[in-house]
């Protein structure tokens, strides 16, 4: 059985898409990066807390895969996370105009067969954004909840000049990457 280890709706809409069957555990786990870890080490280690946590609520993981993920935007070594505000979400979007940021999406697949890791890296450059436009798009609601104060699936999409990379990766779980993960573990993603 697979098991999600997200609050995040876009992460189970994703993960339907793969079409393999899965039930959904809400874990809570910290996320605040320590003194000298990389944004890389940063995203990878709490994916896998977040696995792990899951495998732990579980009554039976002996049979079980939890999948763990984490998402953030990184921009000059520095960790966009959830913005704490409308004036957190505009000063991130104001650093994020007219620059070239990293989306860093890492996954866990965690049972009691082993440990798994994929990682994907997405490169996302802004058009410049005037402050009229960040104005609007914060009083939209849509920053809130999202790492870097944006989501590309919805109207932020229209800011993004430029996208190499996972475009699922930098909604939050990237598929190409999650299904080569998922097979690793014997589960089988339809195409």
């Amino acid at each position: 059985m697979l098991y999600l280890a997200s609050q995040s709706p876009r992460r189970r809409q994703l993960l339907e898409q793969l079409g393999v069957a899965f039930a959904v555990i809400d874990v809570e786990v910290p996320e605040q990066r320590e003194p000298g870890e990389t944004p890389q080490d940063y995203v990878s280690r709490v994916a896998r807390d977040k696995a792990r946590a899951g495998v732990a609520a579980l009554t039976d993981a002996s049979s079980a895969w939890v999948l763990g993920a984490d998402t953030e935007v990184v921009l000059d070594d520095e960790v966009f996370g959830k913005p704490r505000d409308a004036a957190d979400a505009a000063a991130m979007l104001r650093r994020l105009s007219g620059r070239t940021h990293t989306v860093i999406s890492t996954l866990w697949l965690v049972g009691g067969q082993g440990e798994y890791r994929e990682e994907c890296l997405s490169r996302v450059r802004f058009g410049a954004l005037d402050d009229g436009l960040i104005q609007a798009y914060v009083a939209s609601g849509e920053p809130f909840g999202k790492a870097g104060a944006y989501a590309i699936q919805g109207r932020a999409g229209a800011m993004v000049e430029h996208l190499a990379g996972s475009y699922s990766g930098v909604m939050g779980l990237p598929l190409f990457e999650t299904a080569r993960l998922l097979r690793r573990g014997g589960i089988s993603p339809s195409p």
